[in-house]
């Protein structure tokens, strides 16, 4: 027990010793030399609470809050019994109820990141269908939702199409953009997929940047139109375009809980089975009869749709449209959200969308710490929780796992 307890603390010790010298060059290399208070001053709060904690799990570990986690048992487990008596409907009216009323209680920065967290929600869903369902780790997802945006902006500024036209035509030649890039990695796995993928998000992203007769390069385009809807004035019907922040968090919604049903049923669904017996084990999933490039194939189309739809509402919001906005780290962003959410799950990639997009929001005031306390939550959510803070269920369990 006393080895034990020594690893942990010299483990400590080196981590500490860690993140000084990566803190250091971030506080204390200045234009008028160098600077050692302030970096200590943050290290040693660090090391301090670090230390709390880890002397409070070794506890937890001896059992010495034993008096208060009995009683926390019992009523977490009372708690899980009166909420599992609690129909789903009922849960998810409320849920609905609080969406909806939401932007009648909140002020216009929180309508604002509201819609980000609905448009990262729906990306999310989209590569969920690849990389949690099939199985197929795709890095270059936001190419597809470039290729929405850009679908909209081109046919709203040259041809004057409206919002709820360019809808489908957008998410059309999103699935379109999935074919051609899902097809020549359908005999590739792992790494080479990851690649190949990454490779085909940077090509669309560059051939944007410099089609200039198409896309006007790295200037964007402006002047794209808001979603618009005819409504009844007295006296004749009028359009009216839904600019403000409240009527373009309802049409970010709808397409939300489009998303969502969709991708539920497409999970509970025969190609949702084929989707996960390609991520388990591709070559039995053959030998059982299984079109493999063709459910592969599929899955890439199906995911680009979402993002398509997104980059369309993207564009819709926006009214102005640019390279910039679509690069690499945007798809990681995307990625990270399904993984820390857990892969497969429509609930986790929900609450990994709020967790990445809404929490740095309500963290901003700690300016340029924030992002380094978020890759080390990051970092501990992978170590700890591995699975995801909301892990997916099998549909079914092997006779082994039964025994």
């Amino acid at each position: 027990m006393t080895i034990r307890v020594s690893k942990l603390w010299f483990g400590y010790a080196l981590a500490m010793a860690w993140f000084y010298v990566l803190l250091w060059p971030l506080l204390g290399i200045k234009a008028d030399g160098l600077e050692f208070g302030a970096s200590f001053a943050i290290w040693s709060k660090v090391a301090v609470a670090s230390a709390i904690l880890l002397g409070l799990y070794q506890l937890k570990k001896v059992g010495a809050f034993g008096f208060v986690e009995r009683p926390a048992k019992v009523v977490g487990k009372a708690a899980g019994a009166v909420a599992a008596r609690v129909p789903t409907w009922v849960a998810l009216a409320l849920v609905a109820a609080v969406a909806v009323a939401f932007p009648f209680f909140t002020e216009r920065y929180a309508h604002d990141v509201a819609i980000s967290v609905l448009v990262y929600i729906i990306l999310g869903l989209g590569l969920n269908v690849v990389v949690g369902l099939a199985g197929l780790l795709d890095l270059g997802y936001i190419a597809f939702f470039g290729v929405g945006a850009y679908t909209y902006a081109l046919l709203s500024v040259h041809f004057g199409l409206s919002f709820w036209l360019c809808l489908p035509i957008a998410g059309g030649f999103a699935a379109i953009a999935g074919c051609i890039i899902g097809y020549p990695t359908l005999r590739m796995r792992g790494d080479y997929l990851a690649i190949v993928t990454l490779g085909f998000g940077e090509i669309v992203r560059i051939v944007i940047n410099n089609w200039m007769s198409l896309t006007n390069g790295p200037n964007g385009i402006l002047g794209i139109k808001a979603p618009g809807i005819y409504w009844w004035n007295g006296k004749g019907f009028e359009h009216m375009l839904l600019n403000s922040l409240e009527q373009l968090y309802y049409i970010i919604l709808a397409l939300a809980v489009f998303t969502i049903v969709a991708v539920y049923r497409l999970n509970h669904s025969r190609i949702g089975r084929a989707f996960e017996a390609v991520r388990e084990d591709q070559t039995a999933a053959e030998l059982m009869g299984v079109d493999t490039l063709r459910i592969k194939l599929l899955a890439y189309a199906l995911g680009a749709v979402f993002g398509g739809l997104a980059g369309t509402f993207f564009a819709a919001r926006m009214k102005f449209v640019s390279p910039e906005s679509f690069t690499f780290i945007e798809s990681a962003m995307v990625l990270s959200m399904v993984v820390l959410g857990g892969m497969g799950s429509i609930p986790g990639v929900i609450l990994g969308a709020v967790t990445l997009i809404a929490l740095p929001e309500v963290f901003r005031g700690f300016e340029l710490y924030r992002m380094f306390v978020f890759g080390g939550v990051m970092a501990g959510m992978m170590i700890f929780r591995p699975k995801g803070l909301w892990p997916a269920k099998r549909m079914g369990a092997r006779s082994e796992e039964r025994e």
